[in-house]
């Protein structure tokens, strides 16, 4: 099995990827970052999917983003939205994917591993920019450019397998592939206990994934 680093939230695509990378033969060694979200809900359910999915490994990393602000899940004087809006969302938080991934490739280095598995989602998303593939595949030239490991012939490769895919396509792929979605937490404002609050962007984008995929939402609302 070859090493791999997959970047792993707790929510709904991290869940689908990890198992897509598992189903792919890869050893998963899962980073959650703690970044000073609104919640520590989502950094629970990523322990529990990474043990549910089998992975080698699970480092949950302290880099508290809070310091900066500028977001509403980072910023808790920022009210997150509760209807969708014109233009990229308050939940958008600054540089956050640049950080996840530039860690996740720090860590691949010392692992030996040259694939990181990422969650991004280009179609039933926020309308984050650092979320679009061009962006991805600028990160991928990136690390190819700046680390020891690219440089002495060990190419990285950043997969991102559902970025172009619907949320119902996400839910019926990793359905088939064993995922708990009740392991999930999606909710930009989940209570302690994981109650959702399903009036936030991202309660909407998954109720209404579940909904067109056909399959029961295993979501404890609130």
């Amino acid at each position: 099995m070859k090493k791999a680093v997959v970047l792993l939230s707790g929510g709904l695509d991290s869940a689908t990827v990890l198992a897509i990378a598992r189903s792919e033969g890869c050893e998963s060694h899962c980073l959650t970052v703690d970044y000073g979200q609104r919640h520590r809900a989502e950094l629970a359910a990523a322990a529990r999917v990474a043990r549910a999915l089998g992975a080698a490994g699970h480092r949950i990393v302290k880099l508290d983003l809070a310091d900066f602000g500028g977001s509403a899940l980072t910023d808790k004087s920022i009210a997150v939205p509760e209807t969708p809006s014109p233009g990229i969302p308050v939940t958008y938080v600054p540089a956050r994917n640049t950080i996840l991934l530039s860690l996740a490739l720090a860590w691949a280095e010392v692992l030996g591993a040259q694939d990181i598995w990422f969650g991004a989602n280009a179609v039933d998303y926020s309308g984050y920019p650092d979320c679009r593939p061009g962006f991805m595949r600028a990160f991928e030239a990136l690390a190819n450019l700046a680390t020891k490991a690219a440089v002495e012939g060990q190419r990285l490769t950043l997969h991102t397998p559902i970025i172009s895919h619907s949320k119902a396509e996400i839910i019926k792929r990793g359905a088939a592939l064993g995922v708990d979605y009740a392991l999930t937490v999606s909710c930009y404002q989940a209570t302690d206990d994981a109650a959702a609050c399903g009036r936030c962007d991202a309660c909407r984008l998954r109720r209404d994934g579940f909904k067109a995929a056909g399959i029961p939402d295993p979501t404890r609302y609130r």
